[in-house]
C-alpha cells in the first residue's frame, strides 16, 4: 500500500471541494505508479470530505481491482487510456468547475484570453459530447489532448493531465480562472485574444517557471 500516493489523492480531492472545482461527489482524480504499473483512483460516489486513504481504489491497466473495497470512479477508462499511451502522464484530474463547465455546455473552446492559459497550452479545446464513463468519451478525450494538456468535455466538465498530481491540479485551477475571465469578458465586450506568436513566447517562459528542484 502506497500511503503517500493515497494521502495526496485525498488531499487534492478535498481541495477540489474547497477550491470550488466540483460539487458533491462529482469529478475524479488518479495517479499512476509507473514502477508498479498501478493506478490509484478515487472511488465512485463517495463524499470527498469523508474520504480516507484506505478508500482509494488501486487498479491495473487491464481493469482489474488490486486493492480496495469500493468501486473505482466511473471514469476509470478515461484515466487509463492516458497512462497506457503517454509515458509523460502520471496524473489525471477531472472537475466540474463552474466556468469551465459553462464553456463546455456552450461547446465553446477557451482561447488565449490570458497568459495563464499557458499552464495548459495555447487554448483549451472541447471534446464532443459522449455519455460519461464510456469508451467513446475516453477515446475522444485522448485524441483531443494532443496540443493541450487540458480540455473541456462538452456538457460535462474539465479534464487535465500531467506529469504529477500537483502540477495537474494547478492546470485545472488555472484554466478555471481563465474560463471565468473569458466568461466575464464575453459579457462586457469583445475579448482581446493573445496572438499565436505571443503564446509561443509565453510557453517558452513557462518552461523555466517555478523551482525545478521541487
Amino acid at each position: 500500500m502506497n500511503i503517500k500516493i493515497r494521502e495526496k489523492i485525498v488531499k487534492y480531492s478535498q481541495k477540489m471541494i474547497k477550491d470550488n472545482l466540483t460539487k458533491g461527489t462529482g469529478g475524479n482524480i488518479s495517479v499512476f505508479d509507473r514502477n508498479k504499473s498501478k493506478i490509484y483512483i478515487t472511488p465512485s460516489g463517495l463524499d470527498y470530505m469523508e474520504m480516507k486513504e484506505e478508500d482509494i481504489v488501486v487498479m491495473n491497466l487491464n481493469g482489474k481491482k488490486l486493492e480496495g473495497n469500493l468501486n473505482p470512479s466511473s471514469e476509470f477508462s478515461m484515466h487509463k487510456i492516458f497512462y497506457e499511451n503517454d509515458k509523460k502522464i502520471n496524473a489525471v484530474v477531472h472537475t466540474h468547475s463552474i466556468y469551465a463547465t459553462t464553456m463546455a455546455c456552450l461547446n465553446k473552446e477557451i482561447p488565449a484570453i490570458h497568459y495563464l492559459i499557458g499552464f495548459a497550452g495555447k487554448k483549451i479545446p472541447v471534446v464532443p459530447y459522449y455519455t460519461y464513463g464510456t469508451k467513446e468519451l475516453a477515446e475522444n478525450a485522448y485524441k483531443t489532448l494532443k496540443e493541450s494538456s487540458v480540455c473541456l468535455l462538452a456538457n460535462h466538465g474539465l479534464l487535465a493531465v500531467g506529469e504529477n498530481l500537483m502540477k495537474t491540479y494547478e492546470k485545472a485551477l488555472m484554466v478555471e480562472f481563465v474560463a471565468e475571465i473569458y466568461y466575464r469578458t464575453l459579457l462586457t465586450g469583445k475579448p482581446n485574444i493573445l496572438s499565436n506568436n505571443e503564446m509561443e513566447k509565453i510557453l517558452k517562459k513557462f518552461d523555466n517557471y517555478g523551482q525545478k528542484n521541487n
